[in-house]
């Protein structure tokens, strides 16, 4: 199964932290990271699609533990309990919501995305070019 995950802005820090205890280690603090879309309220959020085992959903739901391989405590459990806390699993897309942690079922993530009334930002992309003053012969 693959899961499609609408994280909000205010949920950033608190989501990535789960991401760290389901995931496999330090470099899953990353999974929501740019804000590249947007409800119709101008709501920005982080996305991630993952493929999940069956149990996936039933994990996340189920108290959290610190993982194993967290012995200096990196995890903000508490962070992570509160993202637990924000998330809304369905097993077809409904809507992004500003306040919850948004994971729906589906195989295109794009498109699992625009049914949860979402659209990709717009970026800016400002490149500065350097005047090219050699001379070659």
């Amino acid at each position: 199964m693959r899961l499609t995950i609408a994280c909000p802005e205010a949920l950033r820090d608190d989501a990535n932290q789960i991401a760290m205890v389901l995931g496999y280690g330090p470099d899953d603090a990353e999974t929501y990271g740019s804000l590249n879309w947007q409800d119709a309220g101008g709501n920005l959020y982080a996305c991630a699609s993952l493929p999940v085992s069956d149990t996936f959903t039933t994990t996340a739901q189920s108290p959290l533990q610190r993982p194993a391989w967290d012995t200096d405590n990196h995890v903000n459990m508490a962070g992570a309990n509160r993202a637990q806390a924000a998330l809304v699993f369905s097993p077809t897309p409904v809507t992004a919501m500003p306040d919850k942690l948004t994971a729906c079922a589906g195989d295109d993530a794009l498109a699992v995305l625009t049914a949860m009334g979402l659209t990709q930002v717009e970026v800016e992309v400002e490149v500065e070019v350097e005047e090219d003053v050699g001379v070659y012969v």
